[in-house]
Parts: C-alpha cells; sequence; structure tokens
C-alpha cells in the first residue's frame, strides 16, 4: 500500500486513493484485511487523558490543611516524648488517608468507565455488505456511508456526495456548513477549502454521501489539534465548588475557634502542648474533611444507577442540575411515542384507503371493497413514490433494518404489496437524490423512466401542497384550484386530528434530469402514518406534574396530531383547554424582547407545532429568562443549539444523531421520556442525600468543638482527649456519612416542588437543624459527664470515658436525625437504607473495641466506667435523639407537610 503522506489525500482523485488504499469503495474491506490494518494503525480514537494514576490519587489525601495540621499535632506529640499519642495519631492520619484514597479511587474509575458506556457507531460497507461498526473498529481504507444527523469518525475522501454539508467549526471556528464535492482540490489548500474530504469530529448538516477512510486516531486533523490540549485541566462542578467554599469557610472558623479554645485552657491552667494538640483534633473534627470525596462517590454511584436506568449523564453537574429542572420541553416521535411508524391510511383525491392488517396479511379497503394495488394507478404510484423517494433500507440477509422509522413503514407496505424498492430501482433506475430540506420540508428522488425521468417528492403536506399545480384524480391528471387545495388541507387537519402523522405524495415528469424537484408538481395524495403512545407516558408526565415540574410538547407535527397526542398523554391543565401554539405565529420570536403577554403565552402553552429548530432555541431561552430550569430533549442535527442551550440537553441514544449526542448532556439509551423522569428522581435523591450527610457530620463536629470549648471555658476537667475526638471523627464521622449517600431515597421526594439551584447546599432551614442537634448533643454529653463525676462519683479518666461513650452513641443515633421533614418515625427513608444499619452495627463494633480491646483502650485512655456509667452514657446519648425528633415534628408543621 503506498504512502498516502507523499502527495496530499484531498489533492488526488478519489479513484487514485481508492487504488492506493486497495478498497473498492462498491464492496470494503474484507474482515482478513481489516485486522491486519487494525494491527498496523490502532483503534481510532483520540489519546484521552491519562488515567489518574494510583500515586496521584494517594498524593491528594495528604495535600490538605487539616492533614497538615494534623500531621503538626502528631509532631507535636512526638516532640513532648509523648510517644503513644504521637504514634495513634499517624495511624488515624493513615486510616482517613485509605479511607478517601479508596472511595476517591473508585469514585475516579467509575467516572472513567462511565465514558466508555455509550458508544458511537458508524454505518459502513464491508464485504459488500453495509453494517453498523464501532467507530474505533474504522481502519484506513474503510468505505463509511453519511446521511444528515451523522457525526464524521474519522478523516475521509469522498466518494460519493450528495447536497452534502458538513459543520466543521470545531476546525476552522467557521459557524457556516461548508459544502462538499468529490473533486480534487490544490495540494497547498487549508482547511477549510479542502471540499473533498469530510474531516473526524465535523457533524453532517445536510445531504449524504460516501467516503474512504484516510486517517484515524491521533492522525486525523481533530488528533492534531488534540495533541496540543492533551494537558488542559478538567473543569470542576458547580457542587464541587460549593463543597470547597464550604470546606474553606469552616477552616477559618475552627481555626478561629481553636485559638479561642487555646488560649482559655491556658488561662485556665492547662498545658500549652496539650491545648495545642485539643485545638488541632478540635479543627480536624470540625471540618468534614471527607465531605467531598463523599460527595464524588455519591454523585458516582448515582451515575451509575442512572445509567442502569438507561440514562447515561456527561458528567457530575448535570446530576446535580437534573434534580433542580423546572420545565421539560420534550420531543414527540419516540419521547412520548413508540416511534413504531405503520401506515394506517392513504388518502386519495375521491376516497380513504384504509389498511386492514391481520397477521401478515395485508388488505388496502375502501368503503367495505378491498382495493387491488396492482389494479389501482393512484394506488400503485403512491406505494411506488413512498419507496422511491426512500432513505432507508430494509437490509439483506443478516442486516437489520435501517433508517427513519417513517420511511421503513413505507418500504415494508410497498413490499408487501409486491412493489419492493430494489425490484423497482431495476425498472427506475435512481439519478439524483434531494435529502430532505429542513426549510422546504421536501426530499426528492429522480429516476429514470423511459424516455424521461421521474420526480417522486414527499413531505410536508402544507409544504408539498403549496407547489403542487395539478392533482391526479379518479380520471386522470387535473388542475390544482384553490378550493382544491384547500379540501386537501381540511382533510389533511381531520386525519392529523386523530393523532395520525401526514406526509404528502407528489411527482412530476421531465425530459431531463437536473430541472428543479419541487416546481409544477403533482399531488398523488396522502399518507397516513400511526405511532402509538408508549404506555408509561401518561404515568410520567403525572409524575413530572406531582413533583411541581411542568411537561411542554415540541414538535414539527402538524398542531391536530400534536394535539391529540398530547391529550392522550395527559399534558395540560385540568381546569382549561389544551393550549397549542404553531410555530407559524413565534418566527420572529426574541426572547430578550418579547412583550408580556406574548410570555405569558407561551409560558401557558401545553404543545408547539410545527416548531423549527431556531425556534427551539429561542424558547429554551426564554423559559430560561423567566426563571426555569430546562430539560430538553432532541435528536436532530438542527436540534444541537437548543441542546447546547438548554441546563440539562437529553439526546436520543436509539434514534438521536451523534451531532445531538455530542451537544446533550444526558443521553436516553431507550429514548423514553419515562427515563427522564426517573434520572430526575434520581438526581433529585442525590442532592438530598448530600445535603443529609452534610447536615448529619456538622452537627456531629459542631457538638465536638462545643463539649470542649464550654468544658474548658467554664473551668470543667478536659471531657474528651485528643486522640478520643480523633477516634470518633474517623468512626462516626465516615461510615455512617457514606450510608446516608447510598440512600435510595423516599418517595415523597417527588412529590415536592423544585428546588431553587442558587440554593446553598446548607440553607437557613439546615443550619437551625445543625444548631439545634449539635446543642442537643452537647448538652447531654456535658450532663452526662457531670453526672459522672459528681453524682457517679466517678474519677476523671472514668468519667471521661462517659463522655465519650455518650457522644458516640448520641452521634451515631444522630443519623435517624435527618430524614425528611414529614415523614413518618419509625419507617422513613433513612430506617429503610440497609447501608446506615450495615455502618450503625460495624460503627458499634468499633466503638467496643475501643472500650474493651487490650491495648487500644490504653492507647485511647478510656479506662471501664462500670454498669452504672455505661447504663448513663447509654440513657443520656438517646436525648439527643428525642430532642430531634420533635424538632422534626415541629418543622413538618411549620412547612404544612
Amino acid at each position: 500500500m503506498e504512502d498516502l503522506n507523499q502527495t496530499p489525500v484531498f489533492a488526488k482523485p478519489a479513484e487514485i486513493v481508492a487504488r492506493e488504499l486497495a478498497v473498492d469503495p462498491e464492496h470494503g474491506l474484507d474482515d482478513d484485511e481489516i485486522a491486519k490494518r487494525r494491527n498496523r494503525h490502532g483503534p481510532n480514537h483520540l489519546r484521552a487523558r491519562a488515567r489518574q494514576s494510583v500515586l496521584v490519587i494517594l498524593a491528594h489525601q495528604f495535600k490538605g490543611v487539616i492533614v497538615w495540621l494534623l500531621a503538626l499535632a502528631a509532631g507535636l506529640s512526638f516532640y513532648f516524648h509523648d510517644i503513644a499519642e504521637g504514634v495513634a495519631i499517624i495511624v488515624v492520619l493513615a486510616i482517613n488517608a485509605a479511607i478517601g484514597f479508596v472511595t476517591e479511587l473508585r469514585a475516579a474509575r467509575s467516572m472513567e468507565a462511565l465514558l466508555n458506556i455509550a458508544t458511537v457507531t458508524t454505518r459502513v460497507r464491508r464485504g459488500g455488505k453495509t453494517l453498523h461498526v464501532d467507530a474505533h473498529d474504522l481502519v484506513p481504507g474503510d468505505i463509511v456511508l453519511m446521511d444528515a444527523g451523522d457525526m464524521v469518525t474519522a478523516d475521509l475522501r469522498l466518494v460519493q456526495a450528495s447536497n452534502l454539508r458538513c459543520d466543521e467549526s470545531m476546525l476552522t471556528g467557521e459557524s457556516t456548513p461548508v459544502d462538499k464535492q468529490t473533486d480534487q482540490v490544490s495540494p497547498d489548500a487549508l482547511i477549510g477549502d479542502r471540499a473533498c474530504m469530510a474531516f473526524k469530529g465535523a457533524a453532517i448538516t445536510q445531504g449524504s454521501g460516501l467516503g474512504i477512510v484516510t486517517a484515524t486516531g491521533m492522525e486525523t486533523e481533530l488528533g492534531h489539534i488534540s495533541h496540543l490540549v492533551q494537558t488542559a485541566e478538567p473543569s470542576v462542578s458547580p457542587l464541587e465548588k460549593r463543597l470547597d467554599r464550604l470546606g474553606r469557610r469552616l477552616v477559618w472558623l475552627t481555626l478561629a475557634l481553636a485559638v479561642l479554645v487555646i488560649g482559655a485552657g491556658v488561662l485556665r491552667g492547662h498545658e500549652l502542648a496539650a491545648m495545642i494538640q485539643i485545638g488541632v483534633a478540635l479543627a480536624v473534627a470540625a471540618v468534614p474533611e471527607g465531605l467531598p470525596v463523599v460527595a464524588t462517590l455519591c454523585l458516582a454511584r448515582g451515575m451509575w444507577r442512572m445509567a442502569a436506568r438507561n440514562a447515561i449523564i456527561s458528567n457530575l453537574s448535570s446530576v446535580e442540575t437534573l434534580g433542580a429542572t423546572t420545565a421539560i420541553l420534550t420531543d414527540k416521535t419516540g419521547t412520548l411515542t413508540e416511534n413504531r411508524m405503520t401506515v394506517a391510511r392513504y388518502l386519495v383525491s375521491d376516497q380513504e384507503v384504509d389498511l386492514d392488517r391481520q397477521g401478515e396479511a395485508l388488505q388496502f379497503k375502501s368503503g367495505g371493497s378491498t382495493i387491488d394495488p396492482g389494479q389501482d394507478a393512484r394506488l400503485r404510484a403512491l406505494l411506488k413514490i413512498g419507496a422511491l423517494c426512500n432513505g432507508a433500507s430494509m437490509g439483506r440477509e443478516d442486516e437489520p433494518p435501517s433508517g427513519d422509522p417513517m420511511e421503513l413503514a413505507l418500504l415494508r407496505v410497498a413490499g408487501r404489496a409486491g412493489l419492493g424498492r430494489e425490484t423497482l430501482l431495476t425498472e427506475c433506475e435512481s439519478v439524483r437524490e434531494y435529502a430532505f430540506d429542513q426549510d422546504a420540508k421536501m426530499m426528492a428522488s429522480v429516476h429514470r423512466d423511459g424516455d424521461g425521468f421521474l420526480y417522486a417528492i414527499k413531505g410536508a403536506p402544507e409544504a408539498v401542497l403549496d407547489v403542487c399545480a395539478h392533482v391526479l384524480g379518479p380520471d386522470g391528471v387535473q388542475d390544482m384550484d384553490a378550493a382544491t387545495r384547500a379540501d386537501w388541507l381540511s382533510r389533511s387537519g381531520a386525519a392529523a386530528g386523530e393523532g395520525l402523522r401526514l406526509l404528502a405524495l407528489a411527482m412530476k415528469r421531465a425530459e431531463r434530469g437536473d430541472v428543479a424537484p419541487y416546481e409544477g408538481l403533482t399531488l398523488v395524495g396522502m399518507v397516513c402514518l400511526r405511532d402509538p403512545l408508549r404506555d408509561d407516558v401518561a404515568g410520567a408526565i403525572a409524575a413530572a406534574r406531582a413533583a411541581g415540574v411542568r411537561v411542554v410538547m415540541m414538535t414539527g407535527d402538524h398542531p391536530d396530531t400534536a394535539a391529540a397526542i398530547a391529550a392522550q398523554a395527559g399534558l395540560g391543565a385540568d381546569d382549561r383547554p389544551l393550549a397549542v401554539i404553531e410555530g407559524n405565529d413565534l418566527t420572529d420570536l426574541d426572547p430578550e424582547t418579547a412583550d408580556e403577554a406574548l410570555r405569558d403565552r407561551i409560558l401557558a402553552a401545553d404543545v408547539f407545532a410545527r416548531v423549527a429548530p431556531a425556534t427551539k432555541l429561542n424558547l429554551a431561552t426564554l423559559y430560561q429568562n423567566s426563571g426555569h430550569i430546562v430539560a430538553m430533549t432532541g435528536d436532530g442535527v438542527n436540534d444541537a443549539p437548543a441542546l447546547k442551550k438548554a441546563d440539562i440537553g437529553i439526546a436520543m441514544g436509539q434514534r438521536g444523531t451523534e451531532v445531538a449526542r455530542e451537544a446533550a448532556r444526558m443521553v436516553l439509551k431507550d429514548d423514553s421520556f419515562g427515563t427522564i423522569i426517573a434520572a430526575m428522581r434520581q438526581g433529585r435523591v442525590i442532592f438530598d442525600n448530600i445535603r443529609k450527610f452534610v447536615v448529619y457530620l456538622m452537627s456531629c463536629n459542631v457538638s465536638e468543638v462545643l463539649i470542649v470549648g464550654l468544658a474548658v471555658g467554664a473551668g470543667l476537667p478536659m471531657p474528651l482527649l485528643p486522640l478520643q475526638i480523633l477516634f470518633l471523627n474517623l468512626v462516626t464521622d465516615v461510615f455512617p456519612a457514606f450510608a446516608l449517600g447510598f440512600g435510595a431515597g423516599d418517595e415523597a421526594v417527588m412529590r415536592q416542588r423544585p428546588r431553587d439551584p442558587a440554593e446553598s447546599i446548607i440553607n437557613r432551614s439546615r443550619w437551625i437543624a445543625i444548631g439545634v442537634l449539635g446543642g442537643a448533643i452537647t448538652a447531654t454529653t456535658l450532663l452526662a459527664f457531670w453526672l459522672a463525676l459528681h453524682w457517679l462519683m466517678l474519677d476523671a479518666g472514668a468519667a471521661v470515658t462517659v463522655a465519650f461513650l455518650t457522644l458516640a452513641l448520641a452521634q451515631l443515633w444522630n443519623v435517624f436525625n435527618v430524614r425528611m421533614p414529614g415523614g413518618r418515625v419509625l419507617v422513613n427513608e433513612v430506617t429503610r437504607n440497609p447501608w446506615v444499619w450495615g455502618a450503625i452495627a460495624l460503627c458499634l463494633g468499633l466503638i467496643a473495641a475501643a472500650l474493651w480491646a487490650p491495648g487500644l483502650s490504653d492507647i485511647l485512655k478510656l479506662p471501664d466506667p462500670g454498669g452504672a456509667g455505661l447504663l448513663l452514657a447509654a440513657g443520656a446519648s438517646l436525648g439527643p435523639l428525642v430532642i430531634g425528633q420533635i424538632f422534626l415534628v415541629l418543622m413538618s408543621k411549620r412547612q404544612g407537610h
């Protein structure tokens, strides 16, 4: 195989490139040759950012200021010859690092694995067959077939190009799509001028084509650019920024408190070294240093749960935003409906022909009589146009059907009527194809027919009717006058009102094959297709309404069709008729300057019909400007701008184009609307879980600071020692927090209004909860400590053990105080969480080991307090649980639960 780099491939004729790459474009490569070339060139993917190494993740555990403060405490312990305490602090430091390392490693690997869930496929010709293959498997010499909406997955030398246009803005910066052709260009041509090439990463915005792969992976033009940005830093999600901001504020706050405690202790006569150790330990205890790790793991686990429910989320911040969504702007076809099109009826000038299916049998009936399509000229013409003007394929042998569901439905009916596309093409050779034009709302194909040419056209009824000069009647071709055109519009509207989707089919004959395709047409009739509503849609929309989320349909369908489907799905309010706005009324919409009346009318609409892609973008902007958090679904090339603009762009995984998937933040593997609601619930649960464990951690850590600070300030003996604080911070912080982060959530989460996305993680009510719960734990622990000293008359060491046990158990029971207000006391999302019970059991075992394990109790300085001391600690520890439950009941009443 000749080295193609000696002369640029874009400067050579396509047939020369094919010869040098030893491939026949009509046949493609064989399996043996593909294997050889894959071994030679490697996989077709850009070199991704290197996986985070184990050493990098481990080093990350020792970067925080808290870790250095803890290390300083260990150093001071060694300096003052307290070897046991210094070693113990080092052990705690190592355990904290190990926990952070394991969780961060799992989260990092989870994120990396998620990137591989959704694969990109490419349509290729191999061994004479058309196949869908993983884009990573492409090799130089592969023959790639392209249609509008596809993403180019390797650099291609074009062999065929029909009305082909590419968006190459990722390479050239020019947003205007580039027209493509097959002739070679100058060897000095810049990328933007290489019209015979399609580059990896470009989007096919119009037309179709066929190309030979000339470069893959890092050898592509996009690969060369990618090489320059390999060291770019990853973005940080808004949630991570909030957590980091919260952590930094807490560091400074607790450092100030630690300084006050140290100063108060010194004034009360305590040793400076001991107070420094206590101050540093308090700082560590007060700041939940594991919070970002727990949050990341929680989000990663939530993303896996969503993936299991067929929703692929591209980044962590999207999980947070999804839970705050207030409006869903959804497509109809394939999202609300099954995208399983079947032909239900044909309309001709003087009658309607219904299709009667009984098993494999198919009959055409009109007025109770059966019609033979072979004997009826108009019905035969309708079937013929539907099969010829068609970009789908029924496949061969083991090939699956591929293409637009409507076009596949037309092929199935024509084939069962004895008018298969392959048979027709032998009679009417294909000469030219005009890909679907978004502006004209039509597509056409040109075929040699006898001495002339047949133009077959299909498109939106009103668009086709506008360019029809004639109509095929029972007695032949007749003129299309205004009355006839109005009658056809009325008939199509009536059919659309039944929820049917309509296409107009037209034709014309010409002496040449290159005349304008959309002029002087003869209307043959219309085909009515039915796409049934998905079974789970009505329930999902009802769930969205209960969650305070507005669902609006945006479709290119006829208003009557859209309204019929919307009514079946349960869109709209119960107290008013369904509100439908047609896209023609919004062509001049400017979301920034729209007057209040128009804005209110748009926000009250349930359906937008005949809506253009540009209008979708404006509507998304208007909703956002009105305070909504917008989730928008889309599948086409022209949906990409709106998907990017929406707060959550949602692309279809089955029928969506690669361009749409690239622009979206979530991809639905099953194209189901119900999956959006399930993912939204998961997003809400994840954020609620994060709030739960933040409140839990903060209330526990605040209590530790207050206990020591108040005791020192009041002149009492030290109720907790530094190692004991560190041990509690390790045991009662980490495991219950993980358990709360893994919770499955409560069903009530989807009966609440969406949260304000600008609301902080810890809002006013949660700060109050932290204060109440932390204060309750502080009060009961200090009370137990005082009673142990003055009622049970225990010595200082045993009293400290009572305080330690009271605090440890109270913090464990505190996990039940972070349930949702309004939930039941005994059965709620926390008590149903098996991870919580596992964490409690593990922590109780560790606390018992701290008391009775040989050597550990000596290191922690926890002498046995006796039976009375244990009962006092156990009883006192229940106080915060009771106070917390009373607080939740009062909060529930205040919030109207």
